[in-house]
């Protein structure tokens, strides 16, 4: 398996990749002439936990002598504990401004469990929580085709013969804040977890901020409700390089690495 090193400096260059429209359309994160600082998320997040702890970015170097939890922390305070000059933490800090209600779940649902199990042992609901934290996409759909294609791993019918409908019937929001980490560098073989959404036909009409708004509530209720995160099974692989506009993926030939485009497995009977 690759080996992946983030650049170590600031590459703006590397956010120019479709994959960071959307940050760049609400954030102007591709603008930016070097790393933010903590105090630069302010003006994008307006949020509390859902232990009412309103959020903030904290320098991680402040918390040297702290013996809980990162997760603990987070919701005992409000405090997110942020790595300075760090890709991995700086598209975390944006993915709590994009979905401030569902990361605040998440957080709580963490606390819970670690109440429960402790730090050392992670149940099944949490390490569904981790891993949609880390390589969730969403891919929101008003048309019910979409799930089957992509879980049946029907790439060349989604990415290539339907490629005209994405952003019309299908859009993808990245969650994961691993997988914009490791989208500076893009690699074959980068591959997502997708949650499917049903939205509105008029959804991907709105506001792109709205747009945010609506999966953010919808993903809420999913999770506090419906439990769609109990587990990892409503996870579904997404290769990330394959979303049509993220990648220099224009040519069909593109799509023939199926060492990279797996076919879907066949179950034993």
């Amino acid at each position: 398996m690759k080996r992946f090193t983030p650049y170590e400096q600031w590459h703006s260059a590397s956010l120019e990749n479709g994959a960071f429209s959307h940050l760049n359309t609400l954030f102007s994160l591709n603008g930016l002439s070097d790393w933010p600082q903590c105090a630069w998320f302010s003006s994008f997040l307006d949020a509390k936990n859902a232990n009412q702890q309103t959020i903030r970015f904290v320098d991680d170097a402040c918390f040297t002598e702290e013996e809980r939890y990162y997760e603990q922390i987070i919701f005992d305070t409000g405090k997110v504990p942020t790595r300075q000059q760090n890709w991995h933490d700086l598209f975390g800090g944006l993915i709590w401004c994009l979905f401030p209600k569902t990361k605040a779940l998440i957080n709580q649902r963490h606390v819970e469990e670690i109440t429960l199990h402790g730090t050392k042992v992670r149940s099944k609901h949490r390490n569904a929580l981790t891993l949609f934290d880390e390589c969730g996409v969403v891919l929101a759909v008003s048309d019910d085709v979409w799930p089957a294609l992509l879980k049946n791993h029907q790439w060349q019918q989604a990415f290539i013969e339907q490629r005209a409908l994405w952003g019309k019937t299908i859009a993808p929001f990245m969650f994961g804040h691993a997988n914009y980490e490791m989208l500076t560098k893009p690699y074959i073989g980068l591959t997502g977890k997708a949650l499917f959404v049903k939205v509105p036909s008029d959804m991907f009409c709105k506001d792109l901020a709205q747009q945010y708004q609506y999966i953010d509530q919808t993903l809420y209720e999913m999770i506090s409700v419906d439990n769609c995160l109990r587990d990892n099974s409503q996870l579904s692989p997404l290769p990330l390089l394959g979303v049509p506009g993220w990648y220099d993926n224009n040519n069909p030939e593109f799509y023939s690495n199926t060492d990279y485009f797996r076919p879907k497995r066949r179950t034993r009977t």
